[in-house]
């Protein structure tokens, strides 16, 4: 199987003679995956103030981070901090075609690599900081219209992103979205199926008409909403922290959706602890569990969890040793 085929099968649940391997950027590694994005070269700001960074994203929102710290931060400013800015508000053009030339090169290419186009959100993502999340919650309750509309103009927007990674040929999208804490979900089942499953089901619509696999990464503990999530069209659902579910079951769930699991060796109970034969044992336990459709990958901000490369390392070798690597002639 050529590795196109191998993610293609893990993503459906159909027990490929292998895992999928996601490692890119390090020639030592087995990858599956090749990625391509939209390149609308919108500019963005950075700057320092004593021990913080601020930094502007490519919606308009201000941000800010505690330096030397985690890649990401919290919202300092947002996008649209008064309801009367929303008639006004102006979205980045970023569904326009020319944004769209190297995701039509590498659909066009000979590679046999699984392509995959990376989405800018999900409604849920990008709308929650354009109001400051705390505000964002108390507006799904007490400003459902405006919320609407605004979602309805991202939600459009995603729909032309989609469709442009679809015309060039790609084979899957890939988005952020988190919906949970450590312990329950953000909102609750019913609100998020009232408000956001029908966004969900709207733009994997449209990504499976293009053919398009859809690929979610979501932090926290989604278990109340999994089977929403694969009824919704959602294929492949990328997991940081598996070992937050019962493992098992979750992967009893997934092979009945025909759904793949795409993760690394768990970033919180496992990873850290830095013990290597606690990390070999729960990653051959996590492929055990998933077999029947496991995408392996890394984490991307090893400081940022405060993982040394070594310990990574420890459960790449696993993920090859265990995972059927040799198995592809390809």
């Amino acid at each position: 199987m050529t590795p196109r085929q191998v993610i293609t099968a893990n993503i459906e649940g159909a027990r490929p003679p292998r895992i999928g391997y996601a490692f890119g950027g390090n020639p030592a590694r087995q990858n599956d995956l090749t990625w391509a994005g939209c390149d609308h070269g919108i500019a963005t700001r950075r700057w320092e103030t004593g021990d913080f960074e601020f930094y502007t994203d490519i919606w308009g929102n201000e941000w800010f981070r505690v330096k030397g710290l985690s890649q990401g931060g919290e919202i300092h400013r947002p996008l649209i901090a008064d309801w009367a800015a929303l008639d006004q508000l102006e979205l980045p053009d970023l569904a326009n075609p020319a944004h769209f030339a190297s995701a039509r090169q590498l659909g066009q290419s000979d590679t046999d690599l699984f392509r995959v186009g990376s989405l800018p959100g999900w409604p849920f993502a990008i709308c929650r900081y354009m109001r400051k999340m705390e505000v964002y919650f108390v507006d799904l309750l007490t400003e459902p219209e405006r919320i609407a509309v605004l979602h309805d103009r991202v939600t459009t927007l995603l729909e032309g992103v989609i469709d442009r990674f679809g015309e060039a040929g790609l084979d899957g999208v890939f988005f952020c979205e988190d919906l949970g804490t450590q312990d329950r979900l953000l909102m609750s089942p019913s609100l998020w199926r009232r408000v956001f499953r029908p966004l969900y089901e709207r733009l994997t619509h449209r990504a499976h008409t293009h053919g398009l696999k859809v690929i979610q990464h979501s932090c926290g503990y989604n278990w109340e909403l999994i089977d929403d999530l694969c009824e919704a069209g959602i294929d492949c659902l990328q997991f940081d922290q598996p070992a937050v579910y019962d493992m098992p079951a979750l992967a009893a769930k997934l092979q009945q959706h025909r759904v793949g699991l795409y993760s690394p060796c768990d970033i919180q109970q496992v990873l850290p602890t830095g013990d290597r034969q606690f990390i070999e044992q729960q990653t051959e336990h996590l492929v055990a569990t998933f077999r029947t459709g496991f995408i392996a990958t890394r984490y991307g901000d090893l400081h940022g969890i405060g993982v040394q490369p070594e310990w990574d390392q420890w459960a790449y070798d696993t993920f090859a040793r265990v995972g059927g690597l040799t198995a592809d002639p390809a």
